[in-house]
């Protein structure tokens, strides 16, 4: 039985828009083409797995931070955070829709050479420029405000506790989705297995089940898929499935105060999860390009590497115990771990909303809003999201984000 607002089967053969991709990045845009008063199109999304279950909205963390290197992913988070803590009357004063908070433990990044404090030191001009409220720590300052950490070979910390730590992502999926059926947004299950092309225009998307659909817009939604989509349309896509592991786990011997997200020079990170749960997770090593459905958890990785670095790093977690686990996959842009948005250069309507790295359910908002602006006006009136035009690719000109995890 299909998810109640799923049909098997489009209703028409023509779209407006055509979204291949429904979790939270193709759900946000179709909830802001509702959204504006200048669109009266018709808009489908295609989603292969109406569960949810394997997508990588669902094996999210669910953090936000503002810690990043590069100032617009700065205001991406901060519009973000006022968004989902305003979520009810964003979303029409619906007294269903709840409003969002953010559990501001912060980030704290660790760094133990001077490099790397060089580096931490250089973000946090970014993001005071952008209105964040990063601080920088002596090994000190840190022990002070959390005592629990060994701190051998730590020569600096980064942190911010503003707008920044855990929040509900899964609500916020659940609400675009919702909001985007009743308004009309039509949702089916299935696959798209091939696309016309002519020329500099996509003509139709043909599905599993055979039925074929003009289109007058595309948009890869696909998260990890991606690249696959992009090669129906002969076009390339630097993105790939990466798998990223994490454990929940309770401490023997708690902690007396709340964990920031604490990024290990390692790797490694750990937070908070719960009153008396704690979360960590990291990627393999190595960390190879995936098949998007390998969801294979590396217990190997959890006993040479991941523990170890946490009991050392906090010896109160020697003694712990895992209560559950679970692999997820980033989709992963090799040439600079930043989003790929809009059109291609040549094929004007396939749109991009891929390569996150990571950063996927935090950007989801504005990445919606603008994308829709995009396909409602042919340009970006809210925030200026042209950097992560296709053109970078197609130049091999990378804007890295340093700040990955």
């Amino acid at each position: 039985m299909l998810p109640k607002g799923f049909s098997q089967a489009p209703s028409r053969d023509s779209y407006d828009v055509v979204i291949i991709g429904g979790a939270i990045m193709g759900s946000s845009l179709a909830w802001w083409l509702t959204e504006s008063a200048d669109f009266d199109g018709s808009v489908l999304v295609v989603e292969r797995d109406p569960s949810y279950l394997w997508c990588s909205t669902a094996h999210t963390n669910s953090c936000i931070r503002q810690q990043f290197s590069t100032e617009l992913n700065v205001r991406i988070s901060q519009f973000t955070a006022e968004f989902i803590k305003n979520l009810r009357a964003n979303m029409g004063g619906d007294e269903r829709v709840p409003n969002l908070s953010v559990q501001d433990y912060g980030y704290l990044y660790l760094a133990d050479t001077e490099a790397f404090a060089d580096v931490l030191r250089a973000n946090q001009k970014v993001q005071l420029a952008a209105g964040a409220e990063t601080r920088l720590l002596t090994p000190d300052q840190i022990a002070a405000a959390y005592p629990f950490y060994d701190l051998d070979g730590i020569v600096l910390g980064s942190i911010n506790t503003r707008d920044e730590g855990y929040w509900d992502g899964g609500t916020l999926f659940e609400w675009f989705r919702r909001k985007a059926q009743a308004r009309g947004v039509e949702y089916v299950q299935g696959e798209v297995t091939a696309m016309t092309r002519t020329g500099g225009r996509i003509d139709s998307v043909t599905l599993a089940s055979g039925d074929t659909i003009a289109c007058g817009q595309v948009v890869n939604a696909a998260g990890p898929r991606a690249a696959g989509v992009a090669a129906m349309a002969g076009l390339h896509l630097p993105v790939e499935p990466r798998k990223r592991y994490t454990w929940i786990f309770t401490a023997e011997t708690p902690l007396d105060r709340e964990l920031p997200l604490t990024i290990d020079p390692s790797g490694v990170h750990v937070r908070q999860d719960g009153p008396t749960t704690y979360l960590a997770g990291s990627k393999g090593d190595p960390d190879p390009a995936a098949d998007p459905g390998d969801f294979h958890m590396d217990h190997g990785l959890w006993e040479n590497h991941v523990w170890p670095v946490l009991a050392t790093r906090i010896p109160q977690f020697e003694a712990i115990r895992i209560v559950t686990e679970w692999t997820g996959h980033y989709a992963y842009n090799t040439l600079d771990q930043n989003a790929v948005l809009g059109p291609h250069p040549e094929v004007e309507n396939f749109l991009f909303m891929n390569g996150f790295s990571g950063h996927g359910l935090q950007q989801s908002p504005a990445m919606g809003r603008g994308l829709a602006e995009w396909i409602t006006h042919h340009e970006y009136r809210s925030l200026d999201l042209t950097p992560f035009s296709y053109a970078r690719v197609a130049a091999g000109e990378a804007m890295v984000e340093g700040a990955v995890i």
